[in-house]
């Protein structure tokens, strides 16, 4: 039976924490009580005045090898892409760097970046109500299910399972999967008995798709429960670290989205073995980086996540975006204006940079990749019609402008890179060309690029046992020469296509809709890849044609950003074979620790698809 509803609001008891409350009102300190204003604000004004020293150094020395023989249209063409294309890489680089000082050069890093942490490690009995969903959309209904329940069993085993209910919401239109959906759900139901609550619900309107649906359970159960803990169908998360996050949130009432790390699961496909691998270790320092700073104004991402139901519900509306398509309508990408949305509403939206046993699925082919990335980048750009939001806090209207900007600096690369070949003519007669500070900026920026992931790999080599996680030194090493390379040709067919998808936004030709993911590995035929990849092929003909014939020293150097257009469909066909995935897995290649030592709620997983 479920014990009795909890209160909805919970004090600490542990000695030396002081209550949610008595934080709350001194003044000067963020809504939860975790840490002052002044210092946050310090620390962003540190962050911006490093991020546009370092912009300013590198415009200053593009504005010497643009000017070398007087400006041209084409040298202001690059100077104003290169504007638009580089503060993702110098804010990347700076949070890599401030990440790698937290986790090697202070004693106390995490607890500078996450004060809340400590909370969820506490022998604090749950106190809160929580509901676990799982939203749906025509995604195989066995493998959800199965999902969600290995879920439910790894929560019971913590002892707190009584505090916890679920709920399938489905947004399925297909009539087999629904009637798949509902026969699963009953048959959980029936077995599960009196241990919990369990709702199966499937709407037939799907406005909103999954971020209607879940306003649609805020509006129905929410008065019932305190927390949420939305999963997406590929979605699975450890008990152990559902229960830590309740402590939290229960904890510090002001707290109104909490998230750890969320990595990918052990894959049998080289694509998402290869992507994660370099996810994994890029993303720790990264987010450890950009907490220190972001602070309450985090960043939501949409599942894997605890949210607290009443000022979501009562203050994270989303708007309908005026116009027709593609950027009126629906809010696709609502995760992060749901965390401006809550921050306003006086609620933090914080990032645990730790992995504590939260997974989801990555695509297993660059094809894969690709839907889901258009897709993010039609739902970012639609913040451009959000930026006026009334009321947002500074931080919250910058991550709305950066996430705008995430995706307007590939067509600014790819505008640089076509501008290569004229850039090489009209400089090839110069005596005084300043070749050395060309190169050096170069190489400069190629390294600052890969700086989390370098950030990444320092920290697994210099962390005790970090290496061994990953299968022992040797095979990491490999592990990650094979990623960076990956990274370069997945770089440029990703930034491309994205190009295309923006241009054709422009003439109201592109279009993204909802439907099931890929999850598997499955091959890719050379038709599928020509019919997805061939402007790539068409744009590498052009650069490597008119490089090799003016300048191939140039086109050696171009080789890390313009080998991918070239190499587009065999990267994405190879990457997809099921035998190169079966091969990495047998050699432990682009391995992660779950591959190694796998924990329970995986190997459940892994038997159930066995079975």
């Amino acid at each position: 039976m479920n014990p009795r509803p909890a209160p909805t609001t919970f004090q600490p008891a542990a000695q030396g924490l002081a209550t949610p409350q008595e934080a709350v009102a001194l003044p000067g300190l963020t809504p939860a009580g975790l840490q002052s204003e002044a210092v946050l604000a310090r620390r962003r004004r540190l962050v911006l005045a490093v991020n546009l020293a370092t912009l300013a150094a590198l415009l200053y020395g593009l504005s010497h090898v643009l000017g070398a023989g007087g400006w041209t249209i084409a040298d202001g063409a690059i100077f104003v892409a290169f504007l638009f294309g580089a503060p993702w890489t110098v804010l990347g680089f700076w949070n890599a760097v401030l990440g790698f000082w937290l986790l090697h050069g202070v004693k106390d890093g995490l607890e500078r970046v996450a004060p809340f942490a400590a909370a969820g490690d506490l022998p604090t009995p749950v106190a809160v109500r929580t509901a676990i969903l799982m939203t749906l959309r025509n995604e195989d209904p066995a493998r959800a299910f199965a999902r969600l329940h290995v879920v439910k069993q790894s929560v019971n085993a913590t002892g707190e399972g009584g505090w916890y209910d679920y709920f399938v919401l489905s947004d399925t239109n297909d009539p087999e999967v629904a009637a798949a959906e509902e026969r699963l759900a009953a048959a959980w139901q029936a077995e599960a008995g009196e241990d919990c609550r369990i709702i199966y619900r499937r709407r037939s309107d799907n406005a909103g798709f999954k971020a209607g649906n879940v306003r649609d359970f805020c509006e129905r159960w929410g008065d019932d429960y305190e927390i949420m803990l939305p999963l997406d169908a590929d979605s699975v998360m450890s008990g152990e670290a559902i229960v830590k996050l309740t402590r939290m949130m229960q904890a510090y009432p002001k707290l109104g989205i909490l998230q750890s790390l969320v990595v990918g699961m052990p894959s049998q496909s080289a694509f998402a073995r290869v992507f994660q691998f370099g996810m994994r270790q890029g993303m720790r320092p990264y987010t450890m980086g950009s907490a220190w700073w972001i602070g309450d104004c985090g960043p939501f991402w949409g599942h894997n996540a605890m949210v607290r139901i009443a000022p979501f519900r009562d203050g994270c509306h989303l708007p309908v975006l005026p116009g027709g398509p593609p950027l009126g309508g629906a809010v696709m990408s609502h995760d992060q204006v749901e965390a401006t949305l809550m921050r306003r509403a006086g609620y933090e939206v914080r990032v645990l940079p730790v992995e504590m046993g939260s997974w989801e699925e990555n695509p297993p082919t660059m094809l894969d990749f690709a839907k889901r990335d258009l897709r993010w980048c039609l739902g970012n750009l639609q913040y451009l019609k959000l930026l006026h939001l009334p009321d947002l806090r500074p931080m919250s209207r910058f991550q709305l402008f950066w996430a705008i900007l995430m995706f307007l600096g590939l067509p600014a690369w790819t505008l640089m890179i076509a501008l290569l070949p004229l850039k090489v003519i009209e400089d090839r007669a110069l005596a005084d060309y300043p070749a050395g500070l060309a190169a050096g900026l170069y190489l400069l920026f190629l390294a600052m690029y890969l700086s989390p992931k370098l950030a990444g790999f320092a920290d697994i080599l210099l962390r005790k046992g970090g290496a061994r996680e990953y299968g022992g030194a040797p095979r990491f090493i490999i592990s990650a020469a094979i990623e960076v390379v990956f990274a370069f040709l997945q770089g440029a067919v990703s930034s491309f296509r994205t190009t295309l998808f923006m241009i054709g936004l422009l003439f109201g030709r592109s279009r993204i809709g909802w439907g099931g993911q890929a999850r598997d590995a499955h091959a890719l035929s050379l038709a599928t890849a020509f019919a997805g990849l061939w402007p790539h092929l068409l744009l590498a003909l052009y650069l490597f044609t008119t490089l090799i014939v003016i300048s191939p020293a140039m086109l050696l150097w171009s080789l890390p950003l313009t080998a991918g257009y070239l190499l587009a469909i065999p990267f994405a066909m190879v990457t997809a074979l099921p035998a190169l995935g079966t091969w990495f897995a047998r050699h432990g290649l682009c391995g992660i620790p779950e591959d190694f030592d796998p924990p329970a709620e995986l190997i459940s997983i892994r038997q159930g698809h066995s079975a």
